[in-house]
């Protein structure tokens, strides 16, 4: 008989821990502090915020930059941890769309160099390794 109880003395892994508080993470945030069509969707469809929008939202009301909606709390500290947690996931979703637009504007005829100048980096070189990092990364994910 297989032993499958976790082992109480085990350190608990913190991605695998923030993975699983990602969604509860995107909920409190859309249900505390969503405005305008965030709020909407979320009271019409139950469809929370983006990750990005929630992050900026968070990040906005916790430094005085956006007002609260009247009635709303105002931001704790397990908004920022909520923030936090999804800061990997809204940085995915970057990476992608990054690695689509070189992968697309590879696609279109554009030069490395060229590449290279939208992303603001020196050389063609560095326009492919970074491709290639995004390239890598994405898969992993």
């Amino acid at each position: 008989m297989e032993n499958t109880a976790q082992d109480p003395f085990a350190r608990p892994d913190p991605e695998q821990a923030r993975r699983g508080r990602a969604h509860e993470a995107l909920f409190r945030i859309t249900e505390r502090h969503a405005t305008g069509q965030d709020r909407d969707r979320w009271t019409n469809m139950r469809m929370p915020m983006s990750p990005h929008a929630a992050i900026q939202r968070v990040n906005d009301l916790a430094a005085g930059s956006a007002l609260p909606d009247e009635g709303a709390p105002s931001v704790d500290q397990d908004d920022l941890t909520a923030a936090l947690t999804l800061v990997p996931w809204a940085r995915a979703e970057f990476d992608q769309l990054e690695s689509g637009l070189l992968t697309m504007g590879k696609g279109r005829g554009m030069t490395w160099q060229e590449l290279a100048f939208g992303l603001g980096l020196g050389t063609a070189q560095a326009a492919r390794q970074r491709h290639e990092r995004l390239t890598r990364r994405t898969e992993e994910e």
